[in-house]
């Protein structure tokens, strides 16, 4: 029998995406939300097994609905996927009841293979977030360490995501895909990062991210 999920993200071509992608993975969704209002009427009435939620959302975010979500639909796990993997944002997921934080760059199949493991009473957490919580724990070292607050306050979360993913060398096109969205908005957001790091190229910004790195 598949698992029951309700999939929360502002973005309708996100939510399109992400409720393909868990069908084709063998999950069945039972229902969408743009925001965590709705989130919390559909997980009352539907009582999924799981929820794939976003952060960052209009009226009521991801933050703010999860513990809610978890009491309307006592059932369910509850997993973040988000564009954010701020030290902040990460520790008031966990402690709100989490049982998984995804980043949105994580590709398509290995969001099927956590949320598969979490359906089996599994942890699940990008490597990247999992790397920074075990350097913690390791040196009591700050999370959010990899990029420098001057970057990271001046652009907005899906703007970094993406600078992040040119740092790995990643082409317009796989961020697209990476990231569930059109090639064009890919590239809307490159341009709109470069403004705000006052840089002419992606080699630039990608020079001012590695000099602010010292």
């Amino acid at each position: 029998m598949s698992e029951r999920v309700l999939v929360v993200d502002d973005h309708p071509l996100t939510r399109d995406a992400l409720a393909a992608l868990l069908v084709q993975g063998g999950f069945e969704v039972v229902g969408e939300a743009a925001d965590g209002e709705e989130a919390l009427e559909l997980a009352e009435r539907l009582q999924p097994e799981l929820v794939l939620l976003d952060l960052s959302m209009p009226g009521l975010d991801g933050l703010g609905a999860l513990p809610r979500l978890r009491a309307a639909a006592p059932g369910c796990e509850v997993v973040v996927l988000t564009a954010s993997g701020t030290e902040e944002n990460l520790l008031a997921a966990i402690r709100g009841g989490a049982a998984g934080y995804l980043l949105k760059s994580e590709p398509p199949e290995r969001i099927v293979t956590f949320l598969r493991g979490v359906a089996n009473g599994e942890a699940a957490l990008s490597g990247a977030v999992a790397r920074r919580l075990l350097d913690q724990v390791r040196n009591g070292t700050q999370l959010g360490g990899g990029v420098p607050d001057e970057i990271a306050d001046a652009l907005s979360a899906r703007e970094l995501e993406v600078l992040l993913l040119l740092d790995d060398h990643l082409a317009t096109d796989e961020i697209a895909t990476r990231l569930f969205i059109s090639e064009h908005t890919v590239r809307s957001h490159v341009k709109s990062l470069l403004r705000k790091l006052g840089v002419s190229s992606r080699r630039e910004a990608l020079e001012r991210l590695s000099l602010a790195r010292g």
